[in-house]
């Protein structure tokens, strides 16, 4: 089940950031390791009315931030290029799974939620992006139908690999 997020889950939630930065520091991702997401981007989250929680058996097992609207940071795409030239599209950033919900479909069930928003409103297509060395991400991305379309770069400057999905 998927439902937007209260701030009665921020506990949670925030347990599942430290889990995912934990386990991505582990593998050597560098992503996440300056103390974002937290407590904060969550309470932003919600109150911009774009966080979901993912629920299993009444517990919140993994959350996203998803939405249509615009990225900024989209708008200019390297080693590649976009799938269409849309201004408007899904959003899905911040996704973070309990490790041991990994491989039940719950950040799958977060795209195709914002899969659906996008179909009642007539929005062609979603976009995603990743650290290049999150392979696990990279794979529920492909997996799920997006198609990897070239770089974007964040505002601090880093480096991200960018995905679209038609619908």
């Amino acid at each position: 089940m998927i439902r937007k997020s209260e701030f009665k889950d921020t506990e949670r939630v925030v347990e599942i950031y430290e889990l995912a930065k934990a386990g991505m520091r582990d593998m050597g991702i560098d992503q996440w390791q300056d103390g974002y997401p937290n407590a904060d981007t969550f309470a932003a989250d919600i109150n911009n009315g774009i966080s979901v929680v993912m629920e299993k058996d009444g517990e919140v097992v993994g959350t996203a931030a998803a939405y249509i609207g615009h990225e900024p940071t989209y708008d200019e795409i390297f080693e590649g290029a976009w799938l269409t030239d849309n201004k408007i599209y899904g959003i899905i950033h911040r996704i973070a799974v309990d490790p041991t919900k990994r491989g039940a479909g719950v950040a799958s069930s977060a795209m195709s939620y914002v899969y659906d928003m996008c179909k009642e409103k007539g929005i062609t297509s979603m976009r995603c992006d990743t650290h290049k060395d999150n392979k696990i991400m990279q794979h529920t991305l492909e997996k799920n139908g997006y198609k990897y379309c070239g770089v974007i770069y964040l505002d601090n400057g880093d480096a991200r690999v960018a995905y679209e999905k038609l619908i």
